[in-house]
């Protein structure tokens, strides 16, 4: 960084630049404190320099801003290229990205190469704003940036920028040579187009542009651009794999409209498929991965909202806030593998965010929605125009968005209480699926409760109407508590064998648990909508469970290992006996019914307030 030194006592000046610093740069700073020269605006020789440091996220960032221009260019097939050469620890990266659009004229060509340099400054239309993004973005990897351009074949005009050549210049004012025109492309561009990238490791999975036998000119086309980045020393990873399968990951994502209109995307010769976070896309990758009726999502509703452009302005512009149900009830039962690996429901994508039809943003932003692992479950797309960049605070290199107050909270006002609602749809749902039993054996803590009941001081007694009519009624009930994939016999079998029978409810309204004496039997409901399930018995029955269960798991089995006892086994054992004894106390005594009512409604209440406060 140049800094300059002023000595307030003897009015000297004195140049503290590193050892390093743009020695042309200095020059012209020497020159101007000496001679009092005019000062340029710019001093292009650090400011080229400086601009390395712009900062991109990442290295897929950086290349975005090239496909944004071939986009906006009307480009139908964009290459992105990571070429690596050289021996394991020593490789060098060179970068490229090709597009078929409209190609610049020679003076075009100049002005785009110029920093601020823009044919659409500041139109928010389309993707780019500013005339900075090629530069930044290519700089920001290569200290080189080479700039192809042609409108007729055989006819490529070059610009190039060269940070290290710039810095030696002695003027005050840099100024732009003009383009080059050359009739051939250089080996090293043309090799992008004619030979294997070395990942994809086998050629066979790659589409090159030019095949053996083919003439470049012709494939390249009556126009186009190429922005080439030789020797790349500043990139997020070392290895080119590493940087294809990144790119393609983000690329698929951000472009995924483009591509579902025809764009013809490809990273090292290998064909980008459209990747649909909302799932809503019939097109979208995901759809291919399962073979199941029900591919897409639900759009449950698009709500267009009116956003000031400025905080307590007048002026708005409308956005688009669709939200997508994801179909957890067909989707749980896929394999772990599909639902991770290849659909990535839980890659924790819940918000998307598109300005003019590309994606600026992707992920959790719980303030909209909620901590819970219910949102993996569903999906929120906005759509925003750029004339609200401000408010939704889109940087000039669209990396991310930081939305202001006033935004949120109309979102907010908008889709609260829809969001509110899905939570507790998924809740329910999710809550009945971990809670399900295998049918056909009463569970550890069933068992161990019947089998222990003889040894108790009182035993649980019939009525003699429920004993006189005791086969029909157990059928009854069997078929009442019958469990997933139970058939009416396995379940009557099932509840013969126990005097003790847990099942699970969700309800928002019910105590943590519930007891009722029936048949002589036992029966306990725990609530799977109250914290104590969340809280507690979820957590033990995880603990007891395989390893390889996780709390994103739809579906459950029964608790694998309770035979062996345990904590669940245990806490499940004292709500048993808990309404063992309340069926008891209130059996013949309708008062003493009603106080342990009352009180299992208060306790519940009670723990509740305590586990959420």
């Amino acid at each position: 960084m140049a800094v300059l030194a002023i000595n307030s006592d003897t009015n000297d000046t004195a140049l503290g630049w590193a050892a390093n610093s743009p020695r042309g740069g200095k020059a012209v700073m020497n020159r101007v404190l000496k001679d009092g020269a005019s000062v340029p605006l710019f001093f292009a020789q650090t400011l080229i320099s400086s601009l390395r440091d712009v900062g991109y996220n990442t290295t897929t960032s950086a290349i975005c801003e090239h496909v944004d221009n071939a986009i906006q260019a009307g480009a139908n097939e964009v290459r992105v290229y990571f070429r690596q050469t050289g021996k394991t620890g020593e490789a060098t990266i060179d970068a490229a990205v090709y597009d078929d659009g409209r190609g610049m004229a020679p003076n075009v060509l100049k002005v785009a190469t110029s920093f601020g340099g823009s044919m659409n400054f500041n139109n928010r239309s389309g993707i780019g704003r500013f005339g900075m993004g090629m530069k930044t973005a290519a700089l920001s990897m290569s200290p080189v940036m080479e700039l192809y351009s042609w409108q007729e074949r055989d006819a490529y005009f070059n610009m190039t920028l060269d940070v290290e050549a710039i810095g030696k210049e002695r003027t005050n004012a840099v100024e732009l040579p003009d383009p080059t025109l050359m009739n051939e492309l250089p080996d090293e561009i043309s090799e992008l187009f004619t030979k294997p990238m070395s990942f994809p490791n086998s050629a066979a999975e790659q589409e090159l542009l030019v095949a053996r036998g083919e003439n470049i000119e012709e494939q390249l086309g009556q126009s186009g651009t190429i922005v080439y980045m030789p020797d790349c020393d500043r990139l997020t990873y070392a290895k080119s794999r590493t940087l294809v399968e990144h790119a393609v990951k983000e690329m698929s994502r951000v472009y995924r409209r483009a591509i579902a209109e025809g764009l013809k995307l490809y990273v090292n010769n290998r064909l980008v498929e459209a990747f649909d976070p909302t799932y809503s896309m019939a097109s979208a990758r995901h759809a291919r991965l399962i073979d199941l009726p029900m591919k897409t999502s639900r759009l449950l509703f698009a709500k267009s909202v009116e956003i000031p452009l400025q905080e307590h302005g007048d002026e708005t512009a409308p956005i688009v806030i669709r939200l997508y149900r994801l179909p957890i009830e067909q989707w749980s039962t896929l394999p772990r593998k599909t639902q991770k690996n290849d659909l990535q429901i839980f890659n924790g994508l819940t918000v998307s965010m598109l300005r003019n039809d590309r994606e600026v943003f992707a992920g959790p932003m719980t303030e909209l929605t909620t901590r819970h692992s219910v949102t993996n479950w569903y999906r929120i797309q906005i759509d925003f125009p750029g004339e609200l960049d401000e408010a939704f605070g889109v940087a000039a290199n669209k990396q991310g968005v930081r939305l202001k107050g006033y935004v949120k909270d109309a979102i907010k006002k908008a889709i609260g209480e829809d969001i509110t609602t899905l939570n507790d749809e998924v809740k329910r749902f999710q809550g009945a699926q971990k809670s399900a039993r295998s049918g056909g054996q009463p569970s550890a803590a069933e068992a161990r409760a019947t089998e222990s009941d003889q040894h108790q001081a009182k035993p649980l007694e019939l009525t003699a109407d429920e004993e006189a009519q005791l086969e029909s009624n157990l059928l009854t009930l069997a078929i009442a508590l019958r469990r997933d994939g139970e058939t009416d016999e396995q379940a009557l079998a099932r509840v013969k064998a126990s005097k003790y029978l847990i099942e699970f409810k969700h309800d928002e309204y019910w105590p943590f648990y519930h007891v009722e004496h029936r048949y002589g039997r036992v029966i306990l409901t725990i609530n799977s909508a109250h914290p104590f399930f969340e809280e507690l018995y979820e957590p033990l029955r995880k603990l007891g469970a395989s390893s390889n269960e996780d709390e994103d798991d739809a579906v459950n089995d029964a608790p694998r290992g309770e035979a062996q006892g345990g904590p669940l086994v245990a806490l499940e054992l004292m709500l048993l006996s808990l309404g063992r004894a309340q069926a008891q106390v209130g059996s013949n005594n309708d008062e003493a019914k009603r106080t342990m009512e009352t009180l299992r409604r208060e306790w519940s209440e009670a723990f509740r307030v305590q586990l959420t406060v």
